[in-house]
Order: structure tokens, then sequence, then C-alpha cells
């Protein structure tokens, strides 16, 4: 057990103090505090010393030196078990400060609200954060708290101990005082980096604010969590209108579906995935054949999917999507009939994302006790580098599909191979470990749904062929125009072989690897 004495309250949020207060002058524990905290504690009525008067040393700097002072630190940190420091706190005549409450200036909340440097700077909280470590560095004697959320754990612990607290409360808070100490330093090193323009530092700390538990994993026997990770919002602007929990696997497809739909698509798009790959993909001047074109891409896969829209869903979609079971459904708006037909489904998932919008630069991969980190693949090919690398050169229209084509393949996993027509997905290989086996599933998947679309249609591979068995693949099931990165040592023998069969190849010098 420690005894607490003295407390000290430093808090930029002072929601809920009045509870603590009260416990704490039951417990005769004396406070100190300073500025706005000391302020709002004589205002609702309890006593308090105001720091200043505490270490006889008035603040200075505009408040940016208050409690940076030896009385406040050699309170917090002295050894109550150590003769030595015993014997110069006695000489100094500083008293133990057992109880330290503190949160940070609100630097997270400022950056989203202003783009003042002045502003921003002047909200990076030093006395704060010295206080919290100083005290969390000696959780034998101190019990910290920085999170209003835990108050009442802390009255709890008062009123069972008689003003005391356990060490397992102490350590616990410990723990939670350098989460948010490190949480707090990351955001601020963050907002540096982005800008002075810094992607890759030599020192990289995340940071994240847990937004809820999820049931599971990937698998029932996997815990999970989902947490915000953001500069400029306080959640993933992801608003969910019906439907079941999202699941760990709802959010991994989602933002699946996110990076395609967000990728430049022009038109009314729609886009289908399943377990983190499109099944179908189209944009249409109607929404509407939009969403059938991509349903009618691979309608077995489409079958637990999760649908995800750029534009408003009205009755006559809803109507259409509640024909097929689908897990969530996401959508830059619904109508009031569309989002009463939707909520039929008890179970499906309905979320707005009419106020996503991307943040981050870079995107990464955690391995254990390492990752890698890379920009966002952001480029679909230049335009004024496309080579045409075969007598037949494509028309105007062709080259949208192309566009339209490479543009999907870049987001399915690798091998990849799109088998596209007129602006939508009629065939689909993904994730296989040759490129032949990808040509012929996507060939395959457009024979059994779309084989009417399957001639003079054009394919789109992520990186290059390294044998012209894939090619010839695609243009005997009719595949008139290909698109590519090139580069292989063997383009020569491709290119005679598209040559060969008439057809029309571009080469784009650019690859789209997605493992």
């Amino acid at each position: 057990m420690s005894k607490i004495k003295n407390a000290l309250i430093s808090v930029s949020d002072k929601e809920n103090l009045k509870s603590v207060l009260q416990i704490l002058k039951k417990n005769k524990i004396n406070v100190i505090s300073s500025g706005g905290t000391y302020k709002s504690i004589k205002k609702l009525g309890f006593n308090c010393v105001e720091v200043s008067q505490y270490t006889g040393f008035e603040e200075m700097l505009d408040g940016r030196v208050k409690t940076l002072h030896p009385k406040i630190h050699s309170g917090i940190l002295f050894k109550r078990d150590k003769k030595t420091h015993k014997k110069q706190m006695q000489k100094k005549q500083f008293d133990p400060i057992d109880l330290v409450i503190v949160n940070f200036y609100p630097f997270e909340t400022v950056i989203k609200k202003t783009s003042s440097k002045d502003k921003i700077i002047e909200n990076i909280d030093i006395g704060g954060p010295s206080m919290v470590r100083s005290a969390a560095k000696n959780f034998k004697s101190v019990t910290i708290i920085t999170d209003k959320n835990d108050y009442s754990e802390l009255i709890k612990e008062l009123k069972k101990f008689k003003g005391n607290t356990t060490l397992s409360f102490r350590k616990k808070m410990a723990s939670k005082a350098y989460g948010s100490t490190a949480y707090y330093d990351a955001i601020v090193s963050e907002w540096f980096n982005r800008d002075i323009g810094l992607k890759f530092p030599e020192k990289k700390t995340f940071f994240g604010k847990k937004i809820s538990q999820l049931r599971y994993g990937e698998n029932p026997h996997q815990k999970s969590s989902i947490y915000i990770s953001s500069l400029k919002h306080d959640n993933i602007n992801l608003q969910q209108l019906g439907g079941k929990d999202l699941s760990y696997n709802n959010y991994n497809d989602i933002f699946a579906a996110l990076d395609i739909l967000f990728s430049g698509l022009k038109m009314p798009s729609t886009v289908i995935i399943k377990h983190a790959n499109p099944c179908g993909v189209s944009s249409n001047r109607s929404a509407y054949q939009s969403f059938l074109k991509a349903q009618a891409s691979d309608p077995i896969s489409a079958f637990g999917g999760i649908v995800a829209c750029n534009y408003k869903i009205n009755k006559k979609i809803a109507l259409e999507i509640n024909k097929t079971f689908f897990e969530v459904i996401l959508a830059k708006g619904y109508d009031k009939n569309a989002l009463k037909i939707l909520k039929k489904k008890k179970n499906m998932r309905i979320v707005d994302i009419s106020k996503f919008n991307y943040e981050s630069k870079t995107t990464g991969k955690f391995f254990d006790n390492s990752f890698l980190l890379q920009e966002k693949d952001d480029l679909v090919f230049h335009k004024k580098k496309l080579k045409c690398v075969t007598k037949n050169k494509p028309s105007k229209k062709e080259l949208q599909d192309i566009e339209f084509a490479f543009r999907v393949c870049k987001y399915i996993k690798s091998n990849a191979i799109v088998v596209v027509k007129d602006n939508s997905t009629i065939g689909i290989g993904a994730g296989q470990q040759n490129r032949l086996d990808s040509c012929k599933i996507a060939i395959q998947k457009a024979k059994q749904f779309q084989p009417k679309h399957l001639p003079n249609s054009i394919a789109a591979s992520d990186a290059f062929f390294p044998f012209a068995d894939g090619i010839k693949t695609l243009i005997r099931a009719g595949i008139k125009t290909i698109v590519q990165p090139g580069g292989s040592i063997r383009d020569k023998e491709v290119i005679e072989a598209a040559n060969k069969a008439k057809i029309k190849m571009i080469f784009t010098g650019i690859r789209h690897f997605n493992h």
C-alpha cells in the first residue's frame, strides 16, 4: 500500500474533476495545481495550493515554465525507502507528492482545427509529460492518472483502502501513463515529419487510439481490435447505418474496396470484394448498370462479399442488392427508400463513406518485430510513355479500357490478370504463383459468366509475361488487346506472338505487384 498525502493535478480536460476532489478531501489529501486547473478547483469550492506558491518560484516564459521545478520532481521521484533520499528531502524541506493527475495540452485537437504553426507548437506539452514520466518511473510509491476514464477506479481504490492505493493499481496506471506519453510524442513526431515532407525517418513511431474491440480476428480463435491513427480525424469516417458490428474481415475487405473506389474512377463505379480481392469492378454512366455489371463479372464469388459504390444508392439499386447476400454495403449516401429496403436484411452492414478520405502517403506491413514501409502505389501509368509494341494500334476508346484494366489490376493480388470490356471486368485471375495460371483462371471466369463479351476484350497484367504461353492463352480466348509493363528478356518472343495473332499490345513500363 502507498498512503497519499499530497496530490498534484494539472489537466487540460477538466471534466469529472469534482468526483476526484471529493474523495481527496475526504481523505485529507492536499492538492497542488496551477493555471486553469487551479482556477477550476477553486471554482468548484475545494482548497488548493497554487504551484508558484508551493515552489516559491513564479511561472515564466508565458507559462512554458511552471511545474519544471526541483521541488515538484523531487517530490515525485524520491525513493521513500532510501535513507539518502529522505535526508536530501528533509534538508531541502521538500514534501512527497504521492498522486499525480495529468492530461496533456490538446496538441492532437489543435492540429485538427488550425494550420497555424505557432499555435500548434505552443500546444506541445513539456511539463505534463515530464511529470507523468517521473510519476510512472516511481510507481512503487506514486500513483499516476493520465485518463479521466480511470478516475472511477482511483476513487474505488481510495475508498477501499482508506486513502491508499495498491501496487498492482499503480503499476497498471504507470504502464498506461507511458502509453500516453509515447502516443503523444508519436503524434508530435509525425506532425513534424509531415511538415518537412519526411516519409522515411531514421526512427519511426506509430500512434493509435483504440476505436473498438472486434468480435475476433480473421478467425474465431484470434482476438482483434481496430485503431485510429490520424492527424486530421477523430474517427475513420465510416458511418454505420445498420446491420451487425463490423468484423476484422469486414474491415479488411472495406479497405481493399475503398482503395479501388478512390483510385480515380470518375464515372459511377461499383466494386465487389471477396477476401480482399475484387471479383467485379465496373464504371458506367448509369449507377444501376455499374452495379449489375460488377456483379455479373463473377456472381458466385460476389455472394457473401462486400459492395462499394462511389454514388448514392437509390431504391432501384437497393432492390437489386437485396436479391443477393452481401456482408457489407458501402456508398456515398442512401435515399430514404433505399435505406428502408436495405435495413430489411438485419445482418447486412450498411455504411456511409461520404466523409471518408485518405491521409497518409505510405503503407506498411508488420512481421513480428519488424515492419516494411513504402509509398502508396498511386500511379497507374504515364500516358505519354505508353508504348505500342505491335503493328496494330489501339483506338481512343480502347485506350480508355486499357487504362481501366490496368488501374484495377494494381489492386489485385499478384500474379494478376484482368479481362475487361467496356469499363467492366469480365474475368479476374488473382494471387497465383505463376502468370499462366492467372491467365487461365481469368479466361475460365469470363467464359463461365461473360462469354459474349470475351471476343475483342482487353487484358491487363500487373507484371511482364516471362513466356509467350500466357498471352497465347489470352489470344485463343478472343482477347484482342493486352496491356502489360514489359521488361522481360523474352519480350521479343511475346511481341512476335502478338503480331502473329494480329492483336494489339501496349507496354506501360510500370509494374504493379500487390503482395
